[in-house]
């Protein structure tokens, strides 16, 4: 009997406050048993490994990704367990199955472990989860920016008052805010206030990007996001923002792999002599697609590189620079193709997302730190 058989499969269904475990012996006949219910605390779990050290064969933890973190995957890593984090869109499910209890969800997981049927994600260590937080509180600022400056816009739609120059919310759009005035004292409060909301929001949006912009050169992948920005179309934040939400990208085979990641590839339906494709996915991290479809509308322009990406490509090896043009030449040919053919400019976006993704695949994988 191998090592893989006598292999303990442990399934766990974690909560706040509770663990639901479930144990699956190395063979394929063997019972899936619910192990119980413990606290969802370090001592609890440590003494939960403990329980299974003394079973003797090597052990193997599962459980889903959710909102308790993975301090719970480091803990049973660091007592010498294996251990993955599963996705839990990816976990088989069984059409009859009509009952659903933490004790079961347990069971199901030890069992599909102990098949290889599940998923594992990716885990990131503690500093580049740092990383990825500020980043992500970063883009719920900014969101709650462009929320405010809407509740502005359409308070003063809905009272007539039009700002006749284009680009809103400069300086001078300030001062004309400032210098509106209503009859009634409940409408001048009720602007004051919303544009108060919007400063407050404003000021946070950039103190976190100076946090963001602060903390970069300290980060282990620094390099790989100082060679992004050599992209047209990629700033520093939309550079952060690829690496905290990819990670190692050394983890995708081909850039084929990442694209569908990031739910950039056309879905499809096909079955018998039917074939049928829709639109992308749309599965996976959203955060990046979106940066890379507001970066993919900038190849609308002729290939040149600007006055600030040549300070940026300056700075970066012949290797990086040869990529940087090769992605600018082909996607603002193709954006250009594409266009001419008639396609709608978000269809063409898309198609450009998509090649881009490659091409900071490979910038990504050639700058990144050796492990």
């Amino acid at each position: 009997m191998t090592n893989e058989q006598l292999t303990i499969h442990v399934g766990i269904d974690v909560s706040k406050d509770k663990l639901a475990v479930a144990i699956a012996g190395g063979g394929v006949r063997d019972e899936v048993l619910g192990l119980g219910t413990f606290e969802n605390t370090p001592a609890s779990v440590d003494r939960l490994l403990k329980k299974l050290s003394r079973r003797g064969p090597p052990v193997s933890v599962c459980y889903e990704a959710g909102p308790t973190g993975y301090g719970l995957y480091r803990q049973v890593r660091a007592f010498g367990f294996e251990c993955c984090v599963v996705a839990p869109s990816l976990i088989p499910v069984r059409a009859g199955e009509r009952v659903k209890t933490d004790r079961l969800d347990a069971i199901r997981l030890a069992r599909l472990l102990r098949a290889g049927e599940l998923t594992p994600i990716w885990v990131p260590d503690e500093t580049h989860e740092a990383m990825r937080d500020l980043v992500r509180a970063r883009e719920s600022a900014a969101e709650d920016q462009r929320h405010k400056r809407q509740l502005v816009s359409a308070f003063m739609l809905r009272h007539g008052r039009v700002y006749h120059r284009t680009k809103p919310w400069t300086m001078r759009y300030r001062r004309w805010l400032q210098g509106q005035s209503f009859a009634h004292p409940a409408h001048q409060l009720a602007l004051q206030e919303m544009l108060q909301a919007e400063r407050n929001a404003t000021e946070r949006h950039d103190r976190l990007t100076g946090h963001i912009e602060a903390l970069v050169p300290e980060w282990d992948l620094a390099p790989a996001v100082n060679a992004l920005q050599a992209l047209r179309g990629v700033a520093m934040i939309s550079a952060v923002t690829f690496m905290a939400e990819i990670g190692d990208v050394r983890r995708f085979e081909t850039p084929v792999k990442l694209m569908a990641y990031l739910g950039l590839v056309p879905s499809e339906y096909s079955t018998g002599k039917t074939t049928r494709r829709g639109g992308i996915t749309r599965a996976g991290n959203s955060r990046v697609r979106h940066k890379l479809i507001e970066g993919a509308w900038t190849y609308r322009l002729p290939a040149r590189p600007g006055a600030r990406k040549l300070y940026i490509l300056q700075e970066q090896s012949a290797e990086v620079q040869d990529i940087a043009w090769k992605a600018q030449s082909r996607l603002t040919a193709r954006y250009r193709k594409l266009s001419q053919r008639g396609k709608k400019s978000t269809v063409v976006t898309t198609a450009i997302a998509r090649e881009m993704a490659a091409f900071m695949w490979d910038i990504a994988r050639r700058t990144m730190p050796a492990c």
